[in-house]
């Protein structure tokens, strides 16, 4: 029998349907889908459309693709120490239904072959007597929130996504307590389900054999539930958010804060508009939680699926909700805002109206974190005067955050790109004994405010919210630069306040590189060449005030300071930045690189501290050109 989802009627599953009744691939064919899988802690992605276009919105994917997602369903059971899991139990090949102990909670976000990968995922679960929950469609914010706020009833989550990737893509992220798996967890995943893919010969047998055997009664009930177990979630994301917002779990205080923000409403409105892209955020609780803060809404293409431009939210992607704001603003000028997702909803980058000739504009990534840096910093000064304070940031956020983080007597702590580094490394920070209440990816305007271990747009508004409508927060930050406080405070002039620093943009065309040699080689190419290009250079940089340099290193979560392979580990995939320093040893630029771990390209940014576009293309270009010359064969 087919279940429907009953808020949108979108089809979840048809218990009856065998979802890998085919001839197994070959094992040639395998191996070669997944040696065209990206494997890294932020996530497993891949094109999975049938056709191999990474465009495709087509619902159907290969065998291959089907076997690889039930092989990687199983690797999440073995790693989690199910019988029926284990190697022995392959081998053997007889299937156990006996339901354990260990609990999954299974989501997607809204792209098209979701459905199909979520059914193979739930059954193969399910065949290996894993007990499921399972949420369907929700933003990825909203599942990593229900393991956070209550870790004991669920051991794991799977959640099927490819979060910024273009639509044809998907994948998976795995994690536990609120966040993904750390990378040394991760990549002990990762070498599960290599070995059950590329040595395992009765693995595909053994996953068809268990899902074949199913009871479709014990996959019925899952599905049924979907409903109850989607409307508890919304309830638990919504105590989550407002426990976030509010720096407090105390339901007098989430009453307080809303009550708070109402009031404030009523004094100024504030409207919001959401172009949600048809993203996972269109099944969540943006509306209602904004809606219940006194903010006025607009939301467009707000129904799971209906995608109508590319997924990641930078750029011209922004250009439907700028239009929207603008017109909008013309007939009411509360809506002064607005947010864009990407498809698994745990990023949003914003627009704004520009007061002074009344149009909206598009915030930069990186201001916008700078943005909710500031608003969280400052409030968790006003509320902790005394107490060490920090933020953790990655390696191509800018410059700008120190500087912020300066007027909050706050540290800054640096790792490697990804979600997990910045998590992990925060929570050593808050071991050691700072207080960090903002942490994220300025690179991407990705921020994660805790006690949340992943990125939220709704987060994100939040805290603009109360950096609008809580006068004493944007106050420190005024009187802390001998700024004199404005009234009333708007938007508008603490953008004019931050740093002025012009960053390339992280998807931007000159933002990314493909590269052929190693990045062992590679790196240590580049070294010797930007050696020999400093003595040639040295004029022309110091006309420019540049005068001497530093090498920061960023594996994981350890950043180190040298130049040379002595400073990196293999497979010397981490952060890369050479810092430029003035003649005083303060910094004045960075030129950063990092190959992705989630896509094939090669990501280069360089970060001045200055709004003088030629000095930043000037060094953006001789940073490409290095790299350029050390890829050379």
């Amino acid at each position: 029998m087919l279940i429907y989802d009953t808020r949108f009627h979108l089809p979840i599953a048809d218990d009856q349907l065998q979802c890998l009744a085919f001839t197994p691939p070959s094992r040639q064919t395998l191996h070669a889908a997944l040696d065209s899988m990206i494997l890294s802690s932020s996530g497993w992605r891949k094109v999975f459309a049938k056709s191999g276009d990474e465009e495709d919105a087509t619902y159907e994917i290969q065998d291959q693709d089907a076997v690889l997602a039930s092989l990687a369903a199983l690797a999440l059971a073995r790693h989690l120490g199910l019988p029926a899991a284990q190697k022995q139990a392959v081998q053997v090949g007889r299937p156990s239904h006996t339901m354990g102990d260990v609990t999954i909670l299974v989501g997607l976000d809204a792209r098209p072959t979701g459905r199909i990968l979520g059914d193979i995922v739930v059954r193969t679960l399910l065949s290996l007597g894993c007990k499921v929950r399972y949420l369907f469609i929700t933003p990825a914010p909203q599942i990593m929130a229900d393991c956070n706020l209550h870790p004991q009833e669920a051991d794991a989550f799977l959640y099927i996504s490819a979060s910024h990737n273009p639509i044809g893509h998907n994948g998976f992220k795995f994690g536990k307590q609120g966040g993904v798996y750390s990378g040394e967890e991760a990549e002990q995943l990762s070498r599960i389900f290599r070995t059950l893919v590329k040595e395992e010969e009765n693995a595909v047998s053994y996953v068809q054999a268990c899902v074949t055997a199913l009871d479709p009664k014990v996959y019925r009930t899952v599905l049924e539930a979907v409903k109850k177990e989607q409307e508890q979630s919304l309830d638990r994301y919504e105590t989550f958010i407002l426990s976030t917002a509010a720096k407090s779990d105390d339901p007098i205080e989430h009453k307080r804060f809303i009550a708070g923000l109402q009031q404030e409403h009523k004094k100024q409105a504030l409207g919001v508009v959401g172009e949600l892209n048809g993203s996972a955020r269109s099944v969540s609780i943006d509306q209602n939680v904004l809606g219940r803060l006194g903010v006025k809404t607009y939301f467009l293409h707000d129904r799971p699926g209906d995608v109508v431009h590319a997924i990641v939210p930078e750029g011209e992607n922004l250009s439907l909700c700028r239009d929207t704001l603008s017109a909008l603003y013309q007939k009411d000028a509360a809506f002064r805002l607005g947010y864009v997702p990407d498809n698994d909803g745990d990023r949003g980058n914003l627009v704004y109206i520009e007061e002074k000739t009344g149009t909206a504009h598009i915030l930069e990534a990186q201001n916008v974190f700078a943005l909710v840096v500031l608003a969280e910093l400052s409030q968790t000064r006003l509320k902790y005067p005394k107490a060490l304070l920090a933020t953790v940031v990655n390696g191509p956020t800018s410059r700008r955050i120190e500087q912020i983080a300066q007027a909050f007597d706050a540290e800054v702590f640096r790792c490697e790109v990804g979600e997990a580094n910045v998590v992990q490394l925060a929570q050593q920070k808050r071991e050691e004994g700072y207080l960090v209440p903002i942490l994220g990816e300025g690179s991407n305007g990705g921020n994660i405010t805790f006690p949340a271990k992943v990125r939220d747009p709704l987060n994100t508004l939040l805290s603009l919210i109360k950096l609008l409508r809580n006068r004493d927060i944007p106050k420190l930050w005024f009187r802390s630069n001998g700024l004199d406080v404005p009234h009333p405070i708007s938007l508008e002039r603490i953008i004019e306040s931050l740093p002025v620093y012009t960053t390339t943009g992280a998807f931007s065309k000159d933002g990314k590189m493909n590269i052929h040699q190693s990045h062992q080689v590679l790196k240590n190419r580049y070294e010797v060449l930007f050696l020999s290009d400093w003595e040639s250079k040295k004029e022309q940089l110091a006309a420019m005030g540049i005068h001497s340099y530093t090498i920061l290193q960023t594996e994981g979560i350890v950043c180190t300071e040298g130049m040379g392979e002595t400073f990196r580990h293999a497979p010397y995939s981490g952060g890369y930045s050479v810092l430029l320093k003035d003649e005083e040893g303060l910094i004045t630029d960075v030129m950063w690189m990092r190959g992705s771990k989630t896509e094939p390209v090669f990501r280069v940014l360089v970060d001045c501290k200055t709004d003088d576009q030629n000095r930043h293309d000037f060094l953006l270009a001789w940073h490409r050109d290095l790299i350029a010359r050390s890829d050379l064969a």
